[in-house]
């Protein structure tokens, strides 16, 4: 029988809800403690009026339990008191001039109480008062300190009208000082320490001064200083074409080189003036005509024929496939049935014998227990066995022939299976072929297709070629003495077209001839000619600004130096397609640019 539990005896609680429970009443515990603790530390620096430590302390109490209001409550009331005594020492600060202390004061007694009307007056006079001394600092010139205060009073007040106000007289004074010395420096001849300068004056303030227009006009006088002059000669006619001699005048050559770049074409330089003289000799002018016989072919439709149908014979091809696999699947299937007709035919003869056993076996154990029961009849003493009836007469005789039955019969279960498969594969064979025969009769013997021929027609290509020939010789106008040698190149424009008759039976239209004329490939190949030119005067003018801008970046190890912004503005002035940028932006940080593309008038 089972214990009955007696009905007094509460059944015991799991031991995890007990831990659960103690774990819970743990944390509760441990943060009543920190809330108290810090209540208690918050209230005692109140007393002493230690108002950062009560403020620290109060906020560890909320951030134990946010929910505590008599916490928020005393947390506001440290805060306005501590306010009351930051807005006395900020009253001392202003009233003994200390601007910048009284303002952060006051900022300070903001913060800790947004409400107090007084601070809130004093910080928007302490503000107005520290404009007033921006503006007595702007009288006197002083405009760093003047920035500095108005930068001051915006970071606490960025809407403060007058602040903005001196910020833009600042500026103006800033860009009137820049534009002074710019002018000063331009007169000293200075030009690239001028050009930057202007560029930083107008950047200041722009408008506030004619910088800009001064600035450019610097910066064509030093895109005069350092333009490399190509004196172009008038061109020696020798082939006597004035249409393409003209294509390589100074004018032309002018077209072909950047706009961008201090490079000017001149008829005459002054000495010492870097560049190069070019003289240019047109030695001939050869027009070409040729016309060269070819032939064509055109491709057209001469009618239908009839040819075997391909997908038939893809058809038929499959089908005679799937008949090959049916007759393969045919054999196997043959051939398991015949295995398995000759097990079945085994199996019955052992199961004959069998039975046969079984029947002797049965004959057998009968007269055993007869004569059994009558030696135990006439056994002399009761109750003793005669040998003749011992049971094993009556069996194991069969056990053999049986355990033969039954490994035929299964070896004949084992093949009836693959005959019932050998069975379906037939079966599914047979559909396929039945399904490609069908394919086949579908499909017609012959269909139509299109016959082709190819027409043979004369084709004349007209060629005409146009070949400037010109000499030019380039001397080095600092070494004139040089004796370069003469750099003779073709220049070959070429355009041809074709022309036949026209034979509409064919799907032949005729197309005529349409050659450019001659005149028009003349002026192209002297614009071709002068474009070459333009390419290696644009060589020569790459080596010449390479080794100012190579001048120019062993002085940016003092990028603000006069001579060093010399070099470097003149460098920059060169390179005004691509600008160096280690050397554009150590001058630009250096003079106080915020935008050095300005330089380049970009």
């Amino acid at each position: 029988m089972r214990p009955v539990s007696s009905p007094l005896r509460p059944p015991r609680a799991p031991s995890r809800w007990l831990s659960a429970l103690a774990l819970a009443s743990l944390v509760l515990l441990s943060g009543c403690s920190a809330f108290s603790r810090a209540v208690r530390e918050g209230d005692a620096s109140t007393k002493e009026r230690h108002w950062a430590e009560a403020e620290a302390a109060y906020l560890r109490a909320l951030a134990a339990d946010p929910e505590a209001s008599e916490v928020t409550v005393k947390l506001r009331a440290v805060r306005k008191e501590w306010g009351a005594e930051v807005y006395q020492e900020a009253g001392a600060a202003h009233a003994s001039g200390d601007l910048p202390s009284a303002t952060k004061l006051l900022v300070r007694v903001l913060e800790l109480d947004p409400d107090h009307d007084g601070a809130r007056a004093l910080l928007a006079q302490t503000l107005e008062a520290r404009v007033g001394v921006a503006l007595g600092l702007l009288k006197e010139e002083k405009l760093q300190d003047a920035r500095a205060e108005l930068d001051a009073v915006l970071a606490v007040a960025p809407d403060h009208t007058s602040a903005r106000k001196g910020v833009d007289a600042v500026q103006v004074a800033w860009a009137k000082r820049f534009f002074a010395s710019a002018d000063t420096l331009e007169k000293a001849g200075k030009l690239g320490n001028a050009l930057l300068a202007y560029v930083r004056a107008d950047q200041e303030r722009v408008g506030a001064t004619a910088a800009r227009e001064r600035a450019e006009a610097v910066r064509l006088k030093l895109r005069d200083e350092v333009a490399f002059l190509v004196v172009a000669a008038p061109v020696d006619d020798k082939a006597q074409a004035p249409d393409v001699a003209q294509r390589l005048g100074a004018g032309r050559l002018a077209t072909f080189l950047p706009t961008q770049l201090p490079l000017k074409v001149v008829t005459e330089a002054p000495p010492g003036r870097v560049g190069v003289k070019l003289e240019l000799a047109l030695e001939r002018v050869l027009p070409l005509k040729a016309v060269e016989e070819s032939q064509r072919t055109k491709r057209y439709l001469a009618g239908n024929r009839s040819v075997p149908n391909p997908k038939r014979g893809q058809f038929e091809t499959k089908l005679l496939e799937t008949e090959r696999t049916l007759e393969t699947v045919e054999r196997k299937q043959a051939a398991v049935l015949r295995e398995y007709l000759r097990a079945q035919m085994e199996l019955g003869t052992l199961r004959d014998a069998a039975e046969r056993c079984r029947e002797r076996e049965k004959r057998e154990c009968r007269e055993a227990l007869v004569e059994c029961g009558e030696e135990a009849r006439d056994a002399k003493k009761p109750g003793s066995i005669p040998g003749e009836c011992n049971p094993e007469r009556c069996s194991g005789q069969c056990t053999q022939d049986e355990g033969l039955m039954v490994q035929k019969a299964k070896a004949a279960r084992v093949l009836e299976t693959a005959v019932q498969v050998a069975l379906d594969k037939a079966e599914t064979q047979r559909t396929e072929v039945q399904r490609n025969r069908d394919a086949v009769f579908r499909e017609p013997i012959t269909v139509e297709e299109p016959m082709y021929s190819d027409f043979v027609y004369d084709v004349q290509l007209h060629r005409l070629t146009v070949t400037a020939t010109v000499t030019a010789v380039m001397r080095d106008l600092l070494t004139p003495q040089q004796v370069p040698a003469p750099n003779t190149q073709d220049y070959a424009v070429l355009h041809e077209d074709v022309a036949h008759k026209g034979y509409d039976r064919y799907g032949v239209l005729a197309d005529p001839v349409q050659l450019r004329n001659e005149l028009e490939l003349r002026v192209d190949a002297g614009d071709k000619a002068v474009a070459d030119l333009a390419k290696r005067v644009k060589e020569r003018f790459d080596v010449y600004r390479g080794k100012r801008v190579e001048d120019a970046r062993r002085g940016m190890v003092r990028p603000g130096a006069e001579d060093v912004v010399e070099t470097a503005v003149r460098a920059l002035l060169l390179t005004a397609d691509a600008p160096p940028q280690d050397v554009l932006q150590p001058v630009a940080r250096a003079r106080g640019l915020t935008r050095p593309e300005a330089l380049l008038g970009q």
